[in-house]
């Protein structure tokens, strides 16, 4: 049969906890927690108005400087007949709803006629929606799509807060409606114009491995790390990989 042995505290942990019993070694753990609290406040607020920061001179660069490019754009869609600007109910941080700014790549119709299309999903049955070929983009939306043009106005987006340069593509209400309890982290940051899984593979990535990959970007995101995503995007955007 055996026996257990019982464990020895060492002296210097015992006496650690008797002088937490009184009085004052209380008032000395209580001051200690309260200034690693603020501590750790200080550090996660000085890292949010660094990004914040990034994020209005990033965009506030990105308008100015692609200005002529954006006015182009706007022209040839003009005259392609419809609206220039197509503004999308999206879902941001902690599930509220924001209008996210592109420039218009479908038809008018499109939304009406998503439902006939969903058999033909590259994702599957799953919660996003990714067709090659869609028919509803019109010609001069399939080369804004194909190297993410569409997306510019998004800077606006990003100048007023409602976004960040960096961040999950923020999904549209329909999808976040069929998220598991899992799925919700991804909406526990701010949505960004570029992620990790966009400069990986973009459309090709399916909607698990897309929570995949911004759940780890969210559990490690840094400053740093966000300068990386937005050095990269340009290659991927110019190259078109994975763009429907």
């Amino acid at each position: 049969m055996k026996t257990s042995q019982s464990k020895q505290i060492s002296p210097d942990l015992m006496g650690r906890f008797a002088a937490f019993q009184s009085r004052s070694g209380l008032l000395r753990l209580n001051a200690h927690s309260s200034l690693r609290r603020r501590s750790l406040r200080w550090i996660l607020g000085a890292a949010d108005v660094a990004r914040r920061m990034l994020d209005v001179l990033g965009s506030v660069a990105a308008l100015l400087f692609l200005s002529p490019i954006l006015l182009m754009i706007g022209a040839l869609i003009r005259l392609d007949g419809g609206p220039i600007i197509f503004a999308q109910t999206r879902v941001r941080r902690h599930g509220r709803e924001f209008k996210m700014f592109k420039f218009r790549s479908m038809r008018t119709d499109a939304e009406k006629r998503l439902g006939e299309l969903l058999a033909a999903n590259k994702h599957g049955n799953s919660i996003t929606f990714k067709i090659k070929d869609d028919p509803r983009v019109t010609r001069v939306g399939y080369w804004l799509r194909r190297y993410s043009l569409d997306e510019l106005p998004q800077f606006y987006n990003v100048l007023i807060g409602d976004m960040s340069l960096v961040g999950p593509r923020p999904p549209v209400p329909r999808e976040v409606a069929l998220y598991s309890l899992a799925d919700r982290r991804r909406l526990s940051v701010k949505p960004g114009i570029t992620c990790v899984w966009q400069i990986s593979g973009r459309a090709e990535i399916d909607f698990a491995g897309q929570v995949l990959l911004d759940v780890g970007y969210i559990e490690s995101q840094s400053l740093g790390q966000d300068i990386k995503i937005l050095v990269r995007t340009p290659r991927a955007v110019v190259f078109g990989h994975g763009a429907y």
